[in-house]
Order: C-alpha cells, then structure tokens, then sequence
C-alpha cells in the first residue's frame, strides 16, 4: 500500500517516511497542494490510482489558517470520494481539523505524535476503506448497480457501510456463523444491519459511538465489538461515567499514586491502565462535564495520560466504544458538550432501535429472557400462552429490552405455573410501574419547623437511593434531577457515591 504524505517541511516528511516504511508501507510525497493533485491525478492516473492513502499538513506555506489543508481536502474528495484522507494539526487548529472531518477526513492527529497512534490510525483508515469498498462491491454485484465505496456519516444508518444501507442483508444464521453476537438477540433488520455493521468495524480499532434510548441494549453492542475484534483476548472494562462523580473522576480513569490525596493510602490503576491492550466502553458519555472531557479528550487524542499525583506521562494501547442516550450534535450545539470531542468518539456510528421500533423481535426476546430466568432461578420449562404474547406484542415497553427482561424475570421468580398469562405479566407490569413512581402512598411532610429544607432534601435523596438500590440513574429520575446535579448534592450532603 502506498501512502502519499503532504508536508512542507521536508524533515516531517522524512520523519513520516521512515515511521510508515517502517510500518510496511511505501510512500510519496509532496510538498504543497498542487504537487498533492498532481501525484493523484486528475482521474486514474497509474500514480494516483496505486495510492491507498493521504497523509497532509493543514499548511502547506507561511500561513497558518489552514483553509490550504481545507481546500485540498475538498478537491482529493471531489476527485477520489473513496481515498481516505489523515489529517495532521497542531493544538491550535483543532476547530479546523473538527471542519476536516465534518468535510470527510479520516481521522486528524496532532503535532508530535505519537508514532504508534499514528500507525494505528493509517492501519484504521485502511481498513474501513477497504470495508467500505468490499460492500460497495457486493451490493453492486447483488444489484446491477454501480457505485463507490460506502463514506463514512455521522448519524447512524448513513454512516454503514453500503452493503448495510442498501442491497441484500444477510440472514440471522449466515450472521451467526460469521460473528460472536455476544447475546444479541433478534431478526429485525435493523437489527441485521447493526451486525452486519458490528462485523466490519469489529476488526479496526476505529471509535465507535452507540446512541439509542436506555435499555435498548448499547452494552451488548459494545460487548460483540470487542468480541469479534483483534483484541478479544484482552481486557473488556467497563465504565458507566454518569455514575462517576467530578472530584473523583481523575482517579477512577486514570489512577492514583500513594499520598496524591487525603485517603490516598495506595497506588491505584485507573480504568485505562486496567484496559490497557483491550477495550474501554464509555457508558453515558454524554453525562460528562467539561474538565473531564478535557481529560478524556487527551488520550483519545494520542493515547497518553498522566496518573493523578504523578508528572509521567503513561501510554495506553486501547479500542474506545462509547455510548449515550442523549444527543450529542444537541449537546454540542448548547456548549456543554465539546465538538471534537465528539468527532474524536463517533468515526462509526452505531444507532440501537428502540424495541418498539422491532415489534416483531420482542416475543423472540421475551422467551429468550424467559428461558436464561427460568435456568438462573431453578424453574421447569416457562412457556407463554398466546394471550401472554398477544399483550407483550400490544405493550410500548417505554423501557426497552431491559424492561421486558425484567418482567420475564419476575415472571419466573413470582409464578406458580409453568403457563404465563396475560393477567399475571400485566399485574407485574403494573406493580413495577407502582414501585418506579414510589408506590401510591406517601408520607405527610414534617410538620414546619421541624425541619430545614436542606434535611428534607437530603433524607428524601437517601430514601430514595434506598428504594432504588443505589441506582443512580432511577434515584435522579425520580428526583427530577440530573445525574451530574444528584452528584453535586451528594458531594454536599457528604453522602458519597454509592459502592459498586
């Protein structure tokens, strides 16, 4: 594979050279945009066509806005659409790199790199395109038609590969003999797809963000990613960053030495020196505040950090999977979210249908939750009568799958027949709902005087993590509170975050 650098300063591309030939590529090189068009050619060119890749500074003279690098992205797209496109910035032009890849880029990296990240992101970018080209391949075999590789979007299905987003889907058995589907149940296709998907990018280190709605199975998702991928063997650490308060944040991630604090009584790994090698799932990353985006943001930037109360900067070898429920393009737009945070996470993304949207999957779920309930708690065969199935199929499951495993799990637990009826599962159903909003009684507020509104607040946020079990989310949420908020309280209640 032969990778065209665009630099220039010619010991960068001398550096470059020798890092990537070290790597097993060849190279070429040029030493402004117009050299660049020329080495690719204005169609096919014998050169041009034998390029896999391009390597290029935002600047290619004294300037320093970048628009040069902007400008030659756009016209290498214009040309070769399916040419992957490295952009190298420095700090100071993130926001222009951030435009790179809103333009169509690969990936972007700062100056100095690190020379593994660098490799690992040419060896990335390779790879998706290679993926993209094979499904435009087969779809244009499947179809009669012609076309590119599939590009890579930003907002779920436009952002599959072709195969994916058009032509013949493969079967739920063809899928099963070719991936570990990590307990993904169902036949829908948008769930095939999402498989489909999982099989393509599972072999890259490339990031990858799940969005979808809560309980709609974005773990699993991130669990078939890690197992069909290179690093499966490795470690696969998860981490649920809304259960993660500020002050504590830099030593769950990244750890501690012994002394950096108070009660800092050892040295501690962090969650990233804990996946070092693996795969890191970041759950709930859009709950995150802004010093700890800062944080994350350095090494997914070039894979380094620093252990709190230490000055050494440490390297980690890590796949990041990351996954939210809320809208991060909205997050963005209302400043609480950073933008290249964001295009650092989301180079594929992954969107999980809510289970109302696969209607047809949820007796499917229902019996496979029904069956590992009936193995966990000791029951005989459960089986539901089609009454039972006719009220699950007419339920909207506002809680997803995670909803529908828990009525089947109570279901087992509760029921003294090997038949489930529609009347027994709705009367779990309604008894969960009670319990969720707090049940139907209350008691009386304390009578005035008795209390200071700080007491009640804080007895009534401890009832409530009580009720739920320390669970974070459900507590908030019956609060009417974010969780970053609940979090604040607890630090100024002194009641500490929940164990786990």
């Amino acid at each position: 594979m032969t990778i065209l650098i665009v630099d220039d300063d010619p010991s960068v591309v001398t550096s470059l050279e020798l890092l990537l030939e070290r790597g097993g590529y060849s190279t070429v090189s040029a030493g402004s945009a117009e050299e660049a068009l020329e080495k690719i050619g204005e169609g096919r060119s014998k050169e041009g066509a034998d390029l896999s890749l391009v390597l290029q500074d935002m600047n290619f003279s004294r300037q320093t806005t970048g628009r040069e690098g902007l400008d030659l992205l756009a016209a290498i797209r214009r040309r070769r659409p399916e040419l992957p496109v490295v952009l190298i910035t420095a700090w100071g032009s993130i926001d222009l790199a951030v435009e790179g890849m809103k333009a169509g880029a690969a990936d972007f990296l700062t100056k100095p790199w690190s020379n593994d990240h660098l490799l690992r992101s040419v060896e990335t970018a390779l790879a998706l395109a290679e993926s993209g080209a094979k499904a435009a391949a087969q779809r244009g075999t499947e179809t009669g038609a012609e076309g590119g590789a599939g590009s890579r979007g930003r907002d779920g299905a436009a952002g599959e590969p072709a195969s994916a987003a058009g032509g013949r889907t493969a079967t739920r058995e063809e899928l099963d003999r070719r991936l570990d589907t990590a307990g993904l149940v169902g036949r829908d296709p948008k769930i095939l797809r999402i498989l489909e998907l999982i099989g393509r990018v599972a072999p890259t280190d490339a990031s990858v963000l799940i969005t979808g709605e809560s309980g709609t199975g974005k773990e699993l998702v991130a669990a078939a990613i890690h197992a069909n991928s290179r690093r499966r063997r490795g470690p696969f650490v998860k981490v649920n960053l809304g259960g993660i308060s500020a002050t504590l944040f830099e030593s769950e991630m990244f750890g501690h030495v012994r002394g950096s604090f108070t009660d800092a009584r050892s040295d501690r790994k962090g969650r990233f020196e804990v996946a070092d090698g693996g795969t890191i799932f970041l759950d709930e990353i859009g709950e995150t505040d802004p010093a700890a985006q800062v944080k994350l943001l350095r090494v997914l930037q070039d894979r380094t950090y620093e252990v709190l109360g230490s000055s050494t900067p440490r390297s980690v070898d890590v796949r990041v999977v990351a996954a939210t429920n809320r809208d991060l393009p909205a997050l963005v737009e209302a400043g609480t979210f950073r933008e290249d945070l964001l295009y650092r996470l989301n180079l594929i993304t992954i969107h999980v249908p809510p289970l109302r949207e696969r209607p047809g999957d949820v007796i499917l779920l229902a019996r496979h939750f029904l069956e590992r309930a009936a193995r966990t708690y000791g029951r005989g065969a459960l089986e539901l009568t089609p009454d039972a199935e006719a009220w699950l199929r007419g339920r909207r499951w506002p809680g997803n799958v995670r909803q529908l495993e828990q009525t089947m799990q109570r279901a087992a637990l509760v029921s003294d027949s090997e038949r489930l009826e529609a009347d027994a599962l709705r009367a779990l159903d309604e008894l969960a709902t009670r319990e969720a909003r707090g049940g139907a009684g209350r008691d009386e507020l304390p009578t005035p005087g008795s209390m200071t509104l700080d007491e009640i607040e804080k007895a009534m946020i401890e009832r409530c993590l009580a009720h739920f079990d320390g669970n974070i989310t459900r507590a908030a949420d019956a609060l009417g509170l974010s969780r970053p908020a609940l979090y604040r309280r607890l630090e100024k209640y002194g009641l500490g975050p929940p164990s786990s």
